[in-house]
C-alpha cells in the first residue's frame, strides 16, 4: 500500500442485531477515573503474540506546521469538489464519507489561523443543512417528525434516517464550532451569522432530534466507536451552547458514556484493560462488557481515539495520563511492525494502516509518538491535517 493510499469510501454499513454497524475496509470526568482504570488494568487482556517493541525515542525534533501544511493543500486541492458535491447530497451517507474532509480542514484551522479553512468547512455545514429535510417528508422514515434530516438511500436501510451517519459527520462539525468560537472570526458578524445557524441545526436537527426519539437506541449505542460519535458531539455542544440545561444535559450524557451507560454493563473507561505484555497499553473490545478475544478493530477504534483525544484537548475528562496509555498501545501494537499493519489492537490480524481519523492525534501529546507517526506508510490529506496539528500543539506547549 502506497504512503498516501487510503480508503476514500470505507466500506458499507449492515444492519446486524436490530443496529445499523460500519464494516469498514479490512484493513474525561472525575479525578478518580485514572485510579479506577488502574484498578481495572489488573485483568489479563489478549496479547499480542510477541513481545511488543520498546518505546519510541525521538532522534530528532518533529517536522513542522509547514511541512504537513503544504503536503495537505497538495492533495486536497484534487478533493475539494469531490468534498462539496458530497456536502449538497440529501443522503447521510455521503456526509458520513465527508466527515475526513471537515476533520481535515478543523485540524488546519486550528494549525495556521488560516480562515481559508474555517470557511471551507463551514460551507460544507450549510450545505448539509441546505440539503435536510423535514423527516415528515421522507418516504422511508420511520420517525415521520418535525425534525429535518436526511435518508440514507445508498445503504441497506430501506432510506431510513440513520443516527449512525448523522454523528459521524456532525462530530467535526461541533468540533468547527468550538474551533470558531475561541478565535477572533468569532467577533466577525458575518462569521457569527453562520456560527449560530450551525450551531443552531446541530443542537435542534442533531442532538435534540436523537435524544428525543430515544437515547438508549441511538445515543447509548452498542459499540465503543458508536457511543463515542455521541460523547464527542456532547461535549463540544457543551463548550459552546448558551442554554445552560443543554450543557447540563451534554455534560451528563457524556459522562454516561465515559463512566456509567444506562443500557449495559460498562462505558468507555470500563472497557479498559492492561495488555499482559506492555502494561502502559490499554486493550479492549469494541463489544461492552467483552474482556477476550483481538479487541476493538483499529479501523473503528480511531472514532474512540478522535473523541478521547478531543475531551482530553478541552478538559472534558479524559487526561493527560490516559493519553499516555492510548499511545502505548498506538507504539507497541497499531502501528505494525515491517510493514504490516494489524487489523485490531492487541496487534493481531492483517489492517490497512488507516489511522488518519483517530489514531494519529495521540502524536501531540509526545514528541517521540509524533515522530514515529512521521514514518507511517499510510498517508492521506486527513493525516496530514492531524500531523500539522500536531506539530502546532507540541511547537505551543508550555514546558
Amino acid at each position: 500500500m502506497s504512503r498516501s493510499s487510503v480508503p476514500r469510501r470505507l466500506g458499507r454499513i449492515r444492519p446486524a442485531a436490530g443496529a445499523v454497524v460500519p464494516r469498514l475496509r479490512r484493513a474525561v470526568t472525575r479525578a478518580v477515573a485514572v485510579a479506577a482504570v488502574v484498578m481495572l488494568c489488573t485483568a489479563a487482556a489478549p496479547d499480542l503474540r510477541e513481545p511488543a517493541p520498546p518505546p519510541p525515542v525521538p532522534t530528532a525534533a518533529p517536522l513542522p506546521v509547514s511541512h504537513w501544511q503544504g503536503l495537505f493543500d497538495a492533495e486536497s486541492a484534487g478533493e475539494r469538489q469531490a468534498s462539496l458535491r458530497l456536502s449538497r447530497s440529501a443522503d447521510s451517507w455521503d456526509h458520513y464519507n465527508l466527515a475526513y474532509q471537515i476533520d481535515a480542514n478543523v485540524s488546519l484551522f486550528l494549525a495556521t489561523g488560516q480562515a481559508r479553512y474555517a470557511d471551507l468547512g463551514l460551507t460544507m455545514a450549510e450545505n448539509m443543512i441546505g440539503s435536510a429535510r423535514p423527516s415528515s417528508s421522507l418516504p422511508a422514515s420511520g420517525f415521520k417528525d418535525g425534525y429535518r434530516g436526511w435518508a440514507a438511500t445508498q445503504l441497506n436501510s430501506g432510506g431510513q434516517e440513520l443516527a449512525l451517519t448523522e454523528s459521524y459527520a456532525w462530530r467535526y462539525v461541533t468540533h468547527l464550532l468550538v474551533a470558531l468560537r475561541s478565535s477572533p472570526l468569532y467577533g466577525d458578524p458575518s462569521y457569527l451569522t453562520r456560527y449560530q445557524r450551525v450551531l443552531e441545526f446541530s443542537e435542534k436537527h442533531i442532538f435534540e432530534k436523537w435524544f428525543t426519539r430515544d437515547p438508549v437506541k441511538f445515543i447509548y449505542r452498542e459499540r465503543t466507536h458508536m457511543a463515542a460519535h455521541w460523547a464527542y458531539i456532547s461535549i463540544a455542544l457543551a463548550k459552546v451552547t448558551s442554554d445552560n440545561g443543554l450543557r447540563k444535559r451534554y455534560r451528563e450524557v457524556a459522562a454516561k458514556i465515559d463512566d456509567d451507560l444506562p443500557n449495559y454493563p460498562s462505558s468507555l473507561r470500563g472497557q479498559l484493560m492492561a495488555s499482559r505484555s506492555e502494561p502502559m497499553a490499554y486493550w479492549w473490545s469494541d463489544v461492552w462488557g467483552r474482556k477476550t478475544g483481538n479487541g476493538q478493530d483499529i479501523a473503528h477504534g480511531n472514532g474512540v481515539i478522535s473523541y478521547v483525544a478531543a475531551s482530553c484537548d478541552w478538559g472534558a475528562g479524559w487526561t493527560s495520563e490516559e493519553m499516555s496509555r492510548f499511545s502505548r498501545t498506538l507504539t507497541a501494537f497499531v502501528l505494525g511492525r515491517d510493514g504490516r499493519y494489524p487489523e485490531f489492537v492487541n496487534g493481531r490480524g492483517s489492517g490497512t494502516g488507516w489511522l488518519a481519523d483517530g489514531f494519529v492525534k495521540l502524536g501531540r501529546y509526545n514528541p517521540a509518538v509524533q515522530r514515529a507517526l512521521e514514518q507511517h506508510g499510510v498517508q492521506n490529506s486527513q493525516f496530514h491535517a492531524s500531523m500539522a496539528l500536531n506539530a502546532h500543539l507540541l511547537a505551543t506547549a508550555r514546558p
